[in-house]
């Protein structure tokens, strides 16, 4: 039933989705937020918050139930946000909980856990590289008589690039297999596919996609995460074969795995050998690493911003439409640095259009008119980067088994 003041419930175990909740508080809709304590402190937009409500640190999934129905007693809440991939499920389970609209247990899978997300996929007849779950030990040999290594050996439950391992041989897998002991059926293994990777970052509502940007990486993130370096996302051309394909394989890979209404960051490759573009992984969030910025300086919309505007045009029972602007191309290049904070007037990026203002981080979005000029300001932001930012960290202990 619509509601002149919607109110709605975000989840939130990391310290993200204030443009979210600002943008939802501004459209007319009560904002509460339920995080962890030790988040407490960080810089939540509480001008736009009804309350924030924290649990302990490690809460189990009775503690969220038990928070949430007892807050439900006093506040009607409409809709339950997750605004980081952790807390998808946790969301979900609640929705189920309370019986509310929304993403359930079984939806949910097909956005956290990277077995389930294959196996729909792969159904549908959406290419994805070759995997086979980690149960039953000769399905894994015949897997790897059948597939020859590398292989990329993946938790089914972490995000981005976290806890993967590329393991080179029969033996060392057994062993990793050994060592897990029961947490082996929580993991899975891959085909190895070099290429180029891809993202499409998509506003959905009713099933049906609103919005679509795609990009390319350029080190892919397995990369960046296990042996340090520079981060860099850019657009590619409009109407080019690569952007063509991406979002049409999106446009079939949405509706599969279920979600109705919000928003997706979907992950793909381009192999390099046969040039198949493959399914990766997708999340029922909104990018990181400050994609969100890059989408909005070249496409003039903010997925945060424009997944609140939907959410509470729903609970209004108002029609929404994500307007068409001009484009430009542009390209986010972001890195670990050596130092605090990090003075960005002193290099005279052209074509700047946002700054990363992070701890010991460094990060930019560029713009230009033209693809190859873009090319052009993003290769000298990372010369820059590379020669007088960047920190180079030790490669992740996953990396080395």
């Amino acid at each position: 039933m619509a509601n002149d003041a919607p109110t709605i419930l975000c989840i939130a175990s990391f310290f993200k989705g204030d443009r979210f909740m600002v943008e939802a508080a501004q459209r007319g809709a009560k904002v509460y937020l339920l995080t962890l304590a030790k988040l407490l402190r960080s810089p939540w937009p509480r001008g736009s918050l009804q309350d924030v409500f924290a649990l302990h640190d490690a809460p189990k999934r009775e503690d969220w139930i038990h928070t949430v129905s007892y807050l439900a007693r006093s506040v009607p809440f409409e809709r339950i946000v997750a605004l980081d991939d952790f807390d998808v499920e946790t969301a979900a389970m609640l929705r189920e909980h309370l019986r509310m609209s929304g993403m359930g247990d079984s939806t949910a899978r097909n956005f956290r856990d990277k077995l389930a997300m294959r196996t729909t996929a792969r159904a549908a007849g959406i290419p994805v590289p070759d995997f086979t779950g980690l149960f039953h030990d000769d399905a894994v040999a015949r897997f790897c008589d059948r597939v020859p290594p590398p292989w990329m050996h993946k938790p089914r439950s972490e995000a981005s690039a976290a806890g993967i391992t590329k393991v080179q041989s029969q033996n060392q897998l057994w062993d990793i297999l050994r060592g897990q002991g029961d947490k082996r059926s929580h993991y899975l293994l891959e085909r190895f596919l070099p290429g180029e990777v891809f993202h499409v970052d998509s506003i959905v509502n009713d099933g049906k996609i609103l919005f679509a940007a795609a990009h390319q990486c350029g080190t892919p993130p397995f990369a960046v995460a296990h042996g340090g370096g520079i981060y860099t996302s850019f657009t590619l051309p409009e109407g080019s074969p690569e952007e063509k394909e991406l979002l049409a394989l999106n446009e079939r890979l949405i509706p599969t795995l279920g979600l109705k209404s919000g928003s997706v960051h979907a992950e793909f490759i381009r192999a390099s050998a046969g040039g198949e573009i493959n399914f990766l992984e997708a999340g029922a969030r909104v990018g990181g690493v400050h994609i969100a910025e890059l989408v909005e300086c070249t496409r003039g919309v903010n997925p945060w911003a424009a997944w609140a505007e939907l959410e509470v045009a729903n609970l209004k029972g108002e029609p929404f439409a994500v307007p068409a602007k001009p484009r430009k191309h542009g390209a986010l290049i972001n890195t670990l640095a050596k130092t605090e904070s990090t003075d960005y007037s002193k290099f005279g990026f052209e074509g700047l259009a946002y700054e990363v203002q992070e701890k010991y981080h460094a990060g930019v979005v560029v713009t230009a008119d033209t693809h190859e000029e873009m090319c052009a300001r993003r290769d000298a932001v990372v010369r820059k980067f590379a020669t007088e930012i960047t920190a180079v960290m030790p490669a992740l202990p996953s990396a080395n088994h």
